[in-house]
């Protein structure tokens, strides 16, 4: 299903995919760079993503073209403390998230795909909630070859 229908089982399959390498008996903590995210911190993020592009979706269900603020993505870094949570934990949440994301995806009917909200990325401009589940999708797939490069 093209233009973002099929998006959460592959939001899903590249969650889990991150996930698993949290927890594959390599230090996850580390980074390669110092400015470069750990796989840890990556993971969190990406759940962090999943978790607020859902409450975007609902917001977007409920109310006409309802404003999105920017999540925070590099504050959150810190103020959630990504590099210090437990591993398995976050592999969980991770998957968690994604399960919860790709629920709310498959609950959308023909005319909800093109239901909008203003988005602040890359401008702000409006986007239907098709562009949401390709962006997300685009997102998770990112950054699980971003670590997977930094890993080698």
């Amino acid at each position: 299903m093209p233009g973002g229908l099929d998006s959460g089982p592959a939001i899903v399959e590249g969650a889990t995919a991150l996930a698993a390498i949290l927890t594959d008996g390599r230090e996850p903590r580390v980074r390669p760079e110092p400015r470069t995210w750990s796989p840890l911190e990556y993971g969190c993020h990406v759940r962090d993503v999943l978790l607020v592009q859902r409450e975007r979706v609902l917001a977007a269900r409920r109310v006409d073209c309802p404003s999105f603020d920017p999540m925070g993505r590099d504050e959150r870094v810190e103020h959630d403390g990504y590099d210090q949570q437990e591993p398995g934990d976050g592999a969980r949440q991770l998957t968690d998230a994604a399960g919860l994301f790709a629920n709310v995806m498959a609950r959308l009917g023909p005319l909800d795909w093109e239901r909008t909200a203003i988005y602040g990325y890359p401008e702000r401009r409006e986007r239907s909630l098709r562009w949401v589940a390709v962006h997300t999708e685009h997102e998770v797939r990112h950054h699980l070859l971003d670590v997977r490069y930094n890993r080698g």
